[in-house]
C-alpha cells in the first residue's frame, strides 16, 4: 500500500492529483493491483438513476430529476439473461439497483423473468411509495408465492434512529421506509437492511442499535449476519485514499478474489445510448473509462485502458476505500447460503 490510511474521524484531505492518473502504476511508480473475473456470480442491472428522493450523500446522485442512466427495459435484461445461459456462466444472482428500482415500469417483468430462469433476485430499494403502490405490492406478493426466498429485498435504512436517517434522506422519510419494512416482514419476504458507517459509531454499537429496532418491529433479521444487516463504508471521490498495489494483497492479507469485480458485473443504459454497456461493478456507473463493452462476453475480454485481458485495474478511489480497505460489496451472501 502506497501510504497510510488516515483516522476515520480526521479532517478529510483532498486526493493528490497524481493519484489514480495512470492505469498501470501508482503515483509512487508501483505496479497497480488488478483483479480478474473468477466467476460471474452476480449480474447487476441499474434500473435507472431516477429516484423518489434525493439523499445528501448518494454516490450515484439519484434524484427525482437525474435520468443520466435511463430506465433499463425488460427486453434488454432478457438479452443479458439469455447471454448468461448461452455462455454457460454459473451465475446465481441478478441484482437490481438504482435510483429506486420500483420506479422503473418494467421492474416486475424483469424480476419475474430472472426468477423464472432459476436466478435468485436481489432488489435494492428504499421501500417507500414506489414499492408501496398497490400494483407493485400485488406483483411482489405473487412473485413471493411462486418463488419464495429466491426473491430478496434489501432496504436502505441509513441509521437505526429517525434523526440520523432523515439527516441523510430528508424529512418525512423514516416512517415511510419503516412502513415498507413492516409490510415486507408481515408478508414473509426475505428482507435485509443496508446502513451506513458514517456516524462515528463502532460497528458493534451500530449493530446493537439496529438489533433493538429489529426486535421492536419483529423483523427476522440477525444483526450479526453481514448479509442481512450490511453496513457500508462511505465513498468520496475527492477524499485522499491509498492506491492499491500488487503488494497490498499480502500486506493487507486480502484475497483479490473477494473483490466485487472478481464475481460481478453491472449493466447500465446511458441517456441517449442505443444499447446498454457493461461495467466491472456497481460503484462506477458514470465513469466511461470503465466501460467493458456492450455484452458480457466483451467484458470478459476487455483490454487496454482500465483493463488487462479482462482484468480490472484498480485505478479509482472507490476500489481502494470501499472494496479493498472498507471490505464493502453490494452482493454478499451468508456463510450458510
Amino acid at each position: 500500500m502506497s501510504d497510510a490510511m488516515t483516522h476515520p474521524c480526521a479532517p478529510v484531505r483532498p486526493i493528490a492529483p497524481a493519484k489514480f492518473s495512470n492505469p498501470d502504476v501508482t503515483a509512487k511508480g508501483e505496479a497497480r493491483a488488478r483483479v480478474a473475473l473468477t466467476q460471474l456470480r452476480t449480474l447487476w442491472i441499474n434500473t435507472g438513476t431516477l429516484c423518489n428522493i434525493e439523499c445528501a450523500h448518494c454516490y450515484i446522485e439519484s434524484s427525482p430529476t437525474n435520468d443520466a442512466l435511463v430506465y433499463f427495459a425488460a427486453a434488454e435484461a432478457r438479452a443479458l439473461f439469455e447471454e448468461i445461459e448461452t455462455l454457460g456462466f454459473a451465475t446465481t444472482e441478478i441484482g437490481f439497483t438504482g435510483g429506486e428500482p420500483f420506479m422503473n415500469p418494467d421492474m416486475l417483468a424483469m424480476t419475474e423473468d430472472a426468477l423464472a430462469r432459476g436466478f435468485e433476485v436481489l432488489i435494492l430499494t428504499n421501500a417507500m411509495q414506489p414499492m408501496q403502490r398497490p400494483r407493485i405490492k400485488a406483483g411482489l406478493l405473487s412473485l413471493r408465492e411462486r418463488f419464495g426466498d429466491r426473491l430478496r429485498l434489501r432496504v436502505s435504512l441509513d441509521h437505526y434512529s429517525k434523526a440520523l436517517h432523515e439527516l441523510e434522506r430528508g424529512p418525512n422519510t423514516w416512517q415511510r421506509t419503516i412502513d415498507g419494512l413492516d409490510w415486507l416482514a408481515e408478508h414473509g419476504f426475505h428482507v435485509s437492511v443496508c446502513g451506513r458507517t458514517r456516524w462515528n459509531e463502532t460497528e458493534a454499537e451500530s449493530r446493537l442499535g439496529f438489533a433493538r429496532l429489529f426486535a421492536g418491529h419483529c423483523y427476522p433479521i440477525d444483526m450479526h449476519d453481514p448479509a442481512r444487516l450490511m453496513l457500508l463504508p462511505e465513498m468520496d471521490e475527492e477524499a485522499d485514499v491509498p492506491e492499491i498495489t500488487t503488494a497490498c494483497w499480502g500486506i493487507l492479507d486480502v484475497d483479490p478474489q473477494e473483490m466485487m469485480c472478481a464475481t460481478s458485473r453491472m449493466a447500465v443504459k446511458r441517456k441517449g445510448a442505443d444499447k446498454p454497456v457493461v461495467l466491472p461493478c456497481t460503484l462506477l456507473p458514470f465513469d466511461e473509462a470503465f466501460e467493458m463493452g456492450e455484452t458480457i462476453a466483451a467484458s470478459v475480454e476487455a483490454d487496454g485502458g482500465m483493463f488487462d485481458r479482462g482484468r480490472v485495474k484498480l485505478n479509482h478511489p472507490h476500489c481502494a476505500k470501499f472494496c479493498v480497505l472498507g471490505g464493502g460489496s453490494c452482493s454478499l451472501h451468508s456463510d450458510d447460503e
